[in-house]
């Protein structure tokens, strides 16, 4: 079984990230809960929008729980990587897609949530963000988009990230 993959949060996205799993855990499960119990007394499940939308929901909510318990378990909090010109996670990537500029946070686009910076994110595990990962300013590379086309990816630019 592949170790889950290490997470950078800034202190900020940690605190908030963590907060959330607490109301998820404290509040969310037990009203969810309560649905799914007050929609099994009206009866017939097998008709009831209600039981059906709150069952719905629970998964999500346990998803949720599940997704921020490992990534807050598998996370290194601090500031941003100092940039040293080379794509890791954490950094603001410039590059030209297709001949197209862009610009792109690498890493989890829990991150920015907040912040109202608009920036895309990819995460490391993404095709174009394993394809950049460990590259430098002036390098070129291709990969295979999910729908089958090669893309290419020249590195103009890594940054650290300001928020």
């Amino acid at each position: 079984m592949n170790k889950p993959q290490t997470t950078w949060l800034s202190q900020e996205a940690y605190d908030r990230l963590k907060d959330e799993l607490a109301d998820l855990i404290t509040n969310k499960r037990s009203e969810i809960a309560k649905k799914i119990q007050e929609a099994r007394e009206e009866g017939d499940l097998s008709e009831n929008g209600g039981y059906q939308a709150a069952k719905e929901e629970q998964g999500r909510i346990e998803a949720r729980i599940n997704r921020l318990e490992e990534m807050l378990a598998n996370s290194e909090v601090g500031e941003a990587p100092e940039s040293h010109g080379i794509v890791e996670q954490g950094v603001v990537v410039s590059c030209e897609l297709n001949g197209n500029a862009t610009k792109f946070l690498l890493g989890s686009h829990e991150i920015l949530e907040g912040t109202g910076n608009e920036l895309d994110v990819y995460s490391t595990d993404s095709p174009i963000g394993n394809a950049v990962m460990g590259k430098k300013i002036g390098d070129e590379v291709q990969y295979d988009s999910p729908n089958g086309k090669k893309i290419t990816v020249k590195i103009t630019g890594v940054e650290s990230l300001k928020i």
